[in-house]
């Protein structure tokens, strides 16, 4: 498999038939143990869906390789956010696209910040010591976008809302499947309501996003014990 098929429709259909096959509510008992690919599923992990080759070791893998990540909204978001707004204030086109732009920078610049601080360089070349991680951001659910319209507007939200992290995991130079996880998060919601603004979202997903970030440095590093 080649670097260059991994095309964004390619992964969305991956995402889709992924979540139709196992919803992140699913019992245990509902889940396969073993995945059309070979992958076994391994319990008890940080992450609320892994599937993971037995037979693979990310010990050999010095850098990551990041493939951009895919985003998309909650089912129905757009058509939810132009129901309940008003025309000034209404959600474009525009908006969506720069929304689903500025969440992948956003992923690359933390999951980047968190690896190559601990000592795992991110490179944009393959090679036998090249993690690929290719993600995805899908059910994203912001509560309150910013939507930057001239003039003074405010938005409101116990929480700033959530998404779900879709992720595989590849050997870059030979294209093998190694793992691939699914896990869903919530901004943390502390019960009253508070102005939901781009600097409040931007920070919510970073508490996100670190996260997920710091469970997959966590693998590598266990990998070289």
């Amino acid at each position: 498999m080649q670097i260059s098929r991994f095309t964004r429709n390619a992964l969305a259909l991956g995402v889709l038939m992924l979540l139709a096959a196992t919803p992140l509510q699913a019992k245990k008992q509902e889940l396969p143990d073993v995945t059309i690919e070979g992958l076994h599923r391994v319990p008890d992990t940080k992450l609320a869906i892994v599937y993971a080759d037995p037979d693979a070791d990310l010990k050999p893998y010095t850098k990551v390789m990041l493939l951009d990540a895919f985003v998309a909204f909650r089912k129905n978001w757009e058509r939810d956010q132009r129901s309940r707004s008003t025309s000034s204030l209404r959600i474009t086109s525009r908006d969506i696209e720069r929304i689903k732009n500025a969440m992948a920078e956003e992923f690359r610049s933390v999951f980047t910040d968190v690896l190559e601080s601990n000592g795992f360089p991110v490179v944009d070349q393959t090679g036998e010591d090249v993690l690929l991680v290719r993600p995805a951001i899908i059910n994203l659910d912001p509560a309150a976008p910013d939507l930057k319209r001239p003039g003074i507007s405010y938005s409101y939200a116990a929480s700033a809302g959530e998404m779900t992290l879709y992720v595989e995991l590849y050997d870059s130079q030979t294209g093998d499947l190694l793992a691939k996880a699914l896990d869903r998060r919530a901004d943390r919601n502390d019960g009253y309501y508070t102005w939901a603004n781009s600097a409040t979202n931007k920070a919510a997903a970073d508490r996100i996003l670190r996260g997920w970030a710091n469970i997959l440095l966590d693998a590598l590093k266990d990998a070289k014990q």
